[in-house]
């Protein structure tokens, strides 16, 4: 679960980070009085779940009341990199010396939590990377160890002397945050050396464990204020496994091994997923039905591809399930079909005998993506 800035904030001021004086405003006239109460300058930043801000129009500067009230308007109206708006925050501005970027994150690959920090702050982190990684120091924690005073020297590194301390304070608070709240990972960019030499948090981007929500009750409450994707709030109601991705091709098998296996194939058929689906090990004629509603809901879908090995699953049943959804919505895309094992040959036969004009079978996983792949970039390109 990605908390907004503002949440993030929240976590960091309890734990005694400091963080910039501001509020959350909802409509313009609330950004409007915040910055007259800041002073009648501020900085007004939209609140979304993903990055890109500052490059994207999301954060500004404003000098009047008024400004703040036109920017906050038109983040509010035409919301952000398709995302919907319905907070921003407005904040003080701060005299700024230098700034840094810091971050603790859970690397799945070592199985330990990565903590990095540059003195090059502000900026894409992913670009420096690339670029420049020398510039990045990384330290590796052992979780059952915790961040120590060494690798927190080791992070200090690459920042000036005069920032150093207030640094290693905030560092060693972050580490806090990472466990005690059961955060995946815990960013600040840009982490700020001000001209009177405090260091502040100009930024918060924190991601919980979803698994370990149950132990943090304040913060599964905060949920609440997300945006709602309308086909991941059917796919909730309805039981399903499913994850909305950015693609075209609309997934739908049978375990989360064969729905991921699907989502490589389809990739390297050159399309990409347009969400993960899984319909579990004893899907119902229903739940078939269900799930190609929700998937075909999403206007984002240019091809579906339905890839099921039956096991406990019978591909007879999925393909009832196929047609009976056929009968609820209307299909305006392709379906591709993938029936194998367990009464793969009834379904396929019922699939036959239904003629129906979406249907596109096919026998081999590898065959069904790209088949998926080519009729989702046809319609792409219509």
């Amino acid at each position: 679960m990605d908390l907004y800035e503002h949440q993030g904030k929240d976590v960091f001021r309890a734990h005694g980070i400091a963080t910039p004086a501001g509020r959350v405003a909802e409509t313009p006239e609330e950004a409007a009085e915040a910055t007259h109460d800041l002073g009648g300058r501020s900085v007004v930043k939209v609140q979304v779940q993903i990055g890109g801000r500052g490059k994207g129009g999301g954060v500004v500067l404003v000098d009047s009341p008024d400004r703040a009230a036109e920017e906050a308007g038109r983040m509010l109206r035409d919301g952000f990199k398709d995302m919907p708006v319905t907070r921003v925050l407005v904040e003080e501005q701060l005299p700024i010396e230098r700034e840094f970027y810091t971050s603790f994150v859970l690397d799945r690959s070592t199985g330990d939590y990565l903590a990095m920090m540059t003195a090059e702050g502000g900026m894409d982190i992913e670009e420096l990377a690339r670029n420049r990684p020398e510039a990045i120091r990384r330290v590796h924690v052992d979780p059952m160890l915790g961040a120590r005073m060494y690798h927190i020297r080791e992070l200090m590194g690459t920042l000036p002397l005069n920032a150093r301390e207030g640094a290693a304070d905030i560092l060693r608070r972050l580490a806090t945050i990472l466990t005690e709240r059961d955060a995946t990972l815990v960013e600040v960019n840009p982490l700020v050396l001000l001209e009177d030499g405090r260091v502040v948090a100009l930024d918060a981007k924190i991601t919980i464990d979803d698994n370990a929500l149950w132990r943090q009750p304040d913060l599964a409450e905060l949920s609440a204020a997300f945006p709602i994707d309308p086909v991941e709030a059917r796919a909730k109601e309805a039981g399903l496994q499913y994850v909305k991705l950015d693609g075209e091709v609309g997934i739908i098998g049978n375990g989360a091994g064969l729905v991921m296996s699907t989502l490589d194939v389809v990739a390297q058929a050159g399309a990409r997923a347009a969400n993960f689906l899984d319909i579990g090990g004893g899907a119902s004629v229903d739940t078939m039905a269900t799930s190609l509603e929700v998937i075909l809901s999403d206007p984002a879908v240019k091809a579906v591809l339905i890839n099921i090995f039956g096991g406990i699953t019978r591909c007879d049943l999925v393909a009832q399930g196929i047609l009976e959804a056929l009968v609820r919505i209307e299909a305006r895309v392709p379906i591709v079909v993938r029936l194998d094992g367990t009464n793969a040959r009834l379904g396929r036969e019922i699939l036959k005998e239904a003629r129906h004009e979406r249907i596109v079978a096919a026998t081999t996983m590898l065959e069904a993506a790209q088949r998926a792949a080519d009729l989702a970039n046809e319609g792409e390109a219509s």
